[in-house]
């Protein structure tokens, strides 16, 4: 079982070759990460879903590239948004479940991109969409400006692991067919860089954050 997927023309540094939006189910459809409000992609998700008997849409987190056309494709298939961020209708608790005619979507929290993250297992099928928190290409993420995001985001890591999924859906590239080795591939990079964050602090308390990032 794969979901299908229409990518939006929103491509750049931080979304790659643009959104991908997933779409799960076909009568009883969830539309995964929305993406921008840009006029073609949303036209294309209501024409991919005509004739679905109920409508989802999902959303991993706030950020405009993910959930920018939440509000008004709800408008125009009366769907229901679930999830977190923006004009959200139904906040699910970690291990609900959205129920399609393609199998369960159960939501746990997955903070560290953002303060407010979540990951649907797609439980029928071994895979997950993880939103931002790995990318299909690369070996790193952003990781939210606040206090102890980075120590959520290395706990996130450890709960997409657990799952045991068999391929991940990121919403920023391709999908994730070595989801251990990928996780695994992060988790180093982030590490590697709190190890030199905390040998420059050791050799110096007082290094400004600009002398952080110009020796990293």
């Amino acid at each position: 079982m794969k979901p299908r997927c229409i990518k939006a023309d929103n491509p750049g540094p931080f979304t790659l070759d643009g959104t991908r939006t997933y779409l799960v189910g076909r009568r009883r459809t969830a539309i995964i990460d929305p993406g921008p409000n840009i006029e073609s992609h949303v036209g294309a998700l209501v024409q991919e879903v005509e004739g679905a008997e109920k409508v989802w849409i999902l959303l991993t987190h706030g950020h405009s590239d993910h959930a920018g056309s939440g509000a008004q494709l709800a408008g125009l298939l009366d769907a229901e948004i679930v999830g977190v961020g923006l004009d959200v209708a139904t906040v699910l608790s970690p291990g609900e479940s959205i129920h399609t005619d393609s199998g369960h979507l159960t939501m746990f929290d997955t903070p560290g991109h953002s303060r407010e993250h979540v990951t649907f297992h797609w439980v029928d099928a071994q895979a997950a969409f993880p939103g931002d928190v790995v990318l299909g290409m690369g070996d790193t993420t952003w990781v939210g400006d606040y206090a102890g995001c980075v120590a959520d985001y290395l706990d996130s890591l450890n709960r997409l692991r657990e799952l045991g999924c068999e391929v991940l859906y990121p919403t920023h590239g391709p999908p994730i067919n070595d989801p251990h080795k990928t996780l695994d591939m992060f988790e180093k990079h982030r590490r590697s860089r709190i190890r030199q964050v905390n040998e420059i602090l050791s050799a110096n308390s007082e290094a400004t954050v600009s002398e952080l990032v110009e020796t990293v």
